[in-house]
């Protein structure tokens, strides 16, 4: 189809955006990630004296730098809503290795979260190592929430694959969502929830127990819905090239006292949300919102903001830190060379 005279000044203002926004992602990322680094660096005394205090001042620069992840979506439109709202913080992530060769790699290597490989061939082995990152880095570094995607990929990349081993083993046949893998979880349960002494978990009425020895109390289990099903990949957060989106965001909690641990139960019940799952989107894509909970007519949504007065502030804290840390290395720099 060919271009109008009318579409040619828009086509071109959408590049001249996409080529700014990538200019200025790039001078984010080279001020910082480095400054992230650099204050790691200096503040690896107070990591000895007081660790717990280390890694609190590591977090508050770790959201940070999320919250500036997040500002180039929110300023492109890309937005969210949510039926419930619900807020993260000292969290460590499961993720793909492959995230471990991007420009956040090194951030989330010293922050702490864990890169599993994909593949049957390396199930065992990435399952045995998440259990030893869990056993020297959970608890050492004060996290409060893990985040875990049990579908262990991208919906396009393993829909196929999934849908083939469900029909296999008779399992019920999904669209939206994949199969879940249970491997990960079971090690994070067995790991992270405390056990009383008859064998079964502490849950959310253990208070006998004190913060440490509780380990997980909840799963939060999220379930993210674009609009036309058509989800913003990495281009489009970075480019900004598509209109603006409203994301919605459905959040259920359930007492970890009510997860199963046994590998056959929490995998059956690790199947029936992920059913659940099915269902809430398969909704969302038909009316264009999520089911309403239970004593609601409709569900009530909330808007998913941020700041602008906050991210002015990190940004701003991000690109005094680059060139303060600039001059210092430079004039050390200078004098030994």
């Amino acid at each position: 189809m060919a271009m109008t005279l009318e579409e040619a000044p828009w086509l071109g203002w959408l590049l001249v955006k996409a080529l700014m926004r990538f200019a200025f992602m790039v001078a984010n990322n080279l001020v910082a990630i480095p400054s992230y680094i650099c204050y790691v660096i200096i503040l690896q005394p107070l990591r000895v004296l007081d660790s717990k205090r280390f890694w609190y001042i590591e977090g508050i620069m770790y959201k940070w730098l999320l919250g500036m992840v997040a500002s180039w979506g929110w300023y492109a439109g890309y937005t969210g809503k949510s039926e419930n709202t619900f807020v993260v913080a000292q969290m460590m992530w499961l993720m793909d290795h492959i995230f471990k060769y991007t420009n956040f790699g090194i951030v989330s290597l010293v922050h702490g979260d864990f890169f599993i490989r994909q593949g049957r061939s390396y199930r065992d082995q990435q399952l045995l190592l998440l259990k030893k990152h869990l056993e020297n880095n959970y608890r050492s570094r004060d996290r409060k929430w893990i985040v875990l995607f049990p579908e262990g990929g991208f919906l396009r990349k393993r829909r196929e694959t999934s849908q083939a081993f469900a029909k296999k083993n008779n399992l019920p046949f999904l669209t939206n969502v994949t199969l879940p893998r249970s491997g990960a979880t079971k090690i994070i349960l067995n790991a992270l929830v405390a056990q009383q002494k008859n064998g079964s978990p502490a849950g959310g009425d253990a208070k006998e127990l004190d913060s440490k020895s509780k380990g997980l109390q909840w799963i939060i289990d999220t379930t993210i819905a674009y609009p036309k099903a058509e989800p913003i990949d990495i281009q489009t957060w970075i480019l900004g090239y598509r209109k603006p989106t409203v994301t919605h965001v459905h959040y259920r909690i359930f007492p970890i006292k009510d997860v199963p641990l046994e590998t056959d139960d929490l995998t059956t019940w690790l199947y029936q949300r992920f059913v659940e799952k099915e269902d809430l989107l398969s909704h969302f894509y038909e009316t264009g919102a999520f089911p309403p909970s239970k004593g609601h007519k409709e569900a009530v949504s909330r808007e998913m903001t941020l700041s602008n007065m906050w991210i002015f502030l990190i940004q701003s804290f991000a690109f005094l830190s680059g060139y303060m840390w600039y001059n210092i290395i430079q004039y050390f720099y200078h004098c030994l060379f």
